[in-house]
């Protein structure tokens, strides 16, 4: 694997932040100007996209459009659901998010344009969202501005710019993870739930919530010896996770009620008269064909070549995490090493800090939320001097016994998400269209974190860097050229 290289530390500059921005303004300026450019000079290979009948429920209407032309792909079903609701089963695979804030504000615009400037303004949120989680975690300003860099010119760019919800996804899952690590859990609950109407994968954000729940729990039964504290922590964030799911299972009840009350027995599809009705899973299955190694087929190669880098840049990310915390990794966090405490200590401070249980006064919990590895200050600090601080003797608190902090991404801090990563490439790799991994993924910090820390480092990590950006630049490209003239891509 990539050895690791390592960089001097330095405060992070204070024009950081706008060069984050300009670099979002800039990435979407591109896209635009090369969808632009490529639609004007090529055919597209299917005319078929200024065809947009009239809604069924209003046969009168007249839905074309300037920008009629550019929708294409599955742009067709979320601009089709802006302008006439969920007509057709297999519509009900889009998430309403996109099309419904298309709609609301139609009285601005038509739903193309305003899907266009919805997605580019939601993904330069995104990138100064992405940049405050990578300065969070990582505690080192330059590889969080690389990073960010990185995602602003990802190799799914085209889809950033175009009428799908991977933006509007992108701003909410990233804004809702920082707001997570910055311990603001309701907060970061609404985004997470929100994440979940624009894209199904983001009800896997409950995922942080239950290693966080997990850990809380474990320190409070095994460490504190507090079992109604426990109990309590593990129904905060049952709740906590329900509350993620609810807008996807409402809207998948929103379909049932659609698609099958009211109707005769014989005029029941399939999936209304299952034991447990899902209608998402039988879109995927029934009209996509989705569904576990169904894609391992000899015809289906020249799609996991196309997928490759972006599952390969994962494979990669995921090992080197593993080999250099292989106690980390392999316990989940709940196990230490010899020289750094247990990942599992990244989310505990929340319970710590506010329960009343625990006789923890004002000016105490502040010091420790200072200390806290969920600010970018340190990512790791002894049970015992917690336990000193919230007592209010941090005269006493051993700081000779500490380690120290280990910034970037080998940073316990970062175990959550390489495992979420991890599950997330398993999907793609193993059920989902192989393709649509290079999006699927795209919004995945590891990847840009690992890429950022080998990529501008002296000698041998130079060649990685070029790699990287030679990638990211190619299916820029090519993205532009073949998906905005209607030619498979993924």
């Amino acid at each position: 694997m990539v050895e690791t290289c390592s960089s001097d530390h330095h405060p992070p500059p204070h024009h950081h932040q706008s060069l984050v921005l300009k670099s979002a303004i800039y990435s979407r300026l591109l896209l635009l100007t090369l969808i632009i450019l490529f639609r004007t000079i090529l055919s597209p290979y299917d005319t078929s996209a200024p065809l947009n009948p009239p809604c069924l429920s209003a046969p009168n209407t007249t839905l074309n459009s300037p920008l009629q032309n550019a929708v294409v792909w599955d742009s067709v079903y979320f601009i089709r659901i802006a302008q006439c609701g969920y007509e057709y089963e297999q519509s009900f695979a889009f998430l309403p998010l996109l099309p419904l804030s298309s709609r609301a504000l139609s009285f601005l615009s038509q739903p193309p344009l305003l899907a266009y400037v919805i997605n580019n303004l939601a993904f330069i949120l995104a990138s100064l969202y992405f940049y405050k989680l990578s300065l969070t975690i990582l505690n080192d300003p330059e590889i969080a501005l690389r990073a960010t860099v990185l995602f602003c010119f990802n190799p799914a760019s085209i889809f950033y710019s175009s009428m799908y919800s991977e933006s509007l996804y992108a701003l909410l899952s990233l804004g809702g993870l920082y707001h997570f690590v910055s311990s603001r859990n309701n907060l970061a609950v609404l985004f997470f739930a929100l994440s979940g109407c624009a894209r199904s994968n983001g009800v896997l954000n409950a995922g942080y919530l239950c290693f966080q729940t997990m850990h809380r729990a474990h320190h409070a039964l095994f460490q504190k010896k507090r079992v109604t504290l426990a109990l309590q922590i593990v129904i905060v964030g049952a709740l906590r996770s329900a509350c993620i799911f609810a807008p996807f299972v409402a809207f998948q009840s929103y379909g049932y009620y659609t698609m099958c009350v009211g109707r005769f027995p014989d005029e029941m599809r399939p999936w209304c008269k299952a034991r447990i009705p899902l209608l998402y899973n039988y879109i995927q299955s029934h009209y996509w064909d989705v569904g576990f190694l169904r894609y391992f087929q000899l015809k289906q190669l020249p799609n996991f070549l196309l997928a490759s880098p972006i599952l390969s840049l994962a494979l990669c990310s995921i090992i080197h995490y593993a080999k250099s915390r292989p106690w980390d990794f392999i316990s989940l966090g709940f196990q230490t090493t010899m020289k750094e405490k247990s990942s599992g200590v990244v989310f505990l401070s929340d319970d710590i800090l506010r329960s009343k249980e625990d006789g923890i006064v004002e000016k105490s919990s502040a010091r420790v939320k200072a200390l806290t590895v969920l600010t970018p200050v340190t990512e790791h600090f002894n049970l015992r001097r917690r336990k000193n601080l919230i007592e209010g003797d941090v005269a006493n608190a051993p700081i000779e016994s500490e380690p120290p902090a280990r910034p970037g991404y080998l940073s316990a801090s970062v175990l959550p998400f390489v495992l979420h990563l991890g599950f997330m490439a398993g999907t793609a790799f193993f059920v989902m269209h192989v393709q649509v991994a290079t999006r699927f993924l795209s919004a995945s910090p590891p990847l840009y974190w690992f890429a950022s820390s080998i990529m501008t480092y002296p000698a041998k990590c130079y060649r990685w860097g070029y790699m990287i950006w030679a990638y990211s630049v190619t299916y820029i490209f090519l993205g532009s050229l073949l998906f905005s003239n209607f030619y498979p891509f993924t």
